[in-house]
């Protein structure tokens, strides 16, 4: 972490401001203020940034482009809006083609004040990311050491929330993978997953409390269809979706085969079902980016 405080590297993006906030964003670097003397770098590469600074409201052009951008962060991330308008719309949120500010695509940590924004201001709200990196990596840090005492247990209606949440985080990863937005986990809405837990027998895998894990099966026949696993993306290379499948084949121990469908990009996921004893069967066009490929356990 000591590399991340005293070297942040940061991506500007430019949403669709008036240009003051990018002006006050660019004097951060002159002479003047001179960040870079304190390590700070502009990058134009999402992948080399820890810092996602945008300013200006997010219009219908702008939005998919701060999603695409924020996937490629790696984790620890964090997202700073600077401006009236990056953290509300300002001025211009009632025009007919502005959907708001950052916080409307794309989660925000910190909020920098300002029309426009002063050089102070910004660096401070750096600061601040900072911090919340800080946290954010001890978090990550404390709940990878503690795997080995995951919880996996039934989930009730009262866990959708944080299961809602969860899946979305997992279905980013995958739309990222995929290079589509067309997942249905990420159109779904609380409601619909609250309805959801009165056909279908909800799993999770909790550590420290939190929920990085979610799977759900139902029964029709012989056969279980089981949605997911979802794995928060900070555990996806450990074994917690081997875990949850085997939790919805004890539950439904009278079944005789198990079903599940996930895209043909999902390398990762793809690995750890095969290793659970499962074999494609058959594959369905969803989008021209997005090919399901349906996967089959038969219960011996």
């Amino acid at each position: 972490m000591n590399g991340f405080k005293k070297s942040p590297w940061i991506l500007h993006y430019d949403a669709s401001s008036c240009n003051g906030c990018d002006i006050e964003t660019l004097a951060c670097l002159t002479p003047v203020f001179d960040v870079e003397r304190l390590g700070v770098v502009n990058t134009g590469n999402p992948k080399h940034a820890d810092i996602f600074l945008v300013t200006g409201a997010v219009n219908e052009q702008s939005k998919h482009v701060i999603r695409n951008l924020y996937r490629q962060l790696p984790e620890p991330k964090v997202v700073v809006a600077v401006g009236a308008c990056a953290a509300t719309g300002g001025i211009f949120r009632e025009c007919y083609n502005i959907s708001g500010g950052v916080d409307c695509v794309v989660p925000v940590d910190v909020y920098v004040p300002g029309c426009a924004a002063r050089p102070e201001a910004i660096i401070d709200g750096v600061v601040k990311g900072l911090a919340v990196m800080e946290e954010k990596q001890t978090a990550m840090a404390a709940d990878r050491g503690n795997l080995d005492q995951t919880l996996y247990a039934a989930a009730d209606v009262g866990d959708a929330p944080s299961i809602l949440s969860l899946a979305k985080a997992a279905a980013l990863t995958e739309a990222l993978l995929h290079d589509d937005d067309s997942f249905p986990a990420l159109k779904r809405t609380l409601p619909q997953l609250q309805q959801e837990f009165d056909w279908r027998l909800f799993f999770k895998a909790v550590v420290n409390g939190k929920i990085i894990g979610a799977i759900s099966g139902r029964l029709t026949g012989d056969t279980v269809s089981v949605n997911g696993p979802a794995v928060h993306p900070y555990f996806r290379n450990s074994d917690v979706a081997g875990r949850m499948l085997e939790e919805v084949e004890r539950a439904f121990r009278g079944a005789k085969q198990f079903e599940v469908c996930i895209g043909n990009k999902s390398e990762q996921l793809l690995l750890e079902l095969v290793k659970a004893g499962y074999l494609s069967f058959k594959t369905e066009v969803f989008t021209p980016k997005i090919t399901w490929v349906y996967l089959r356990k038969e219960k011996k």
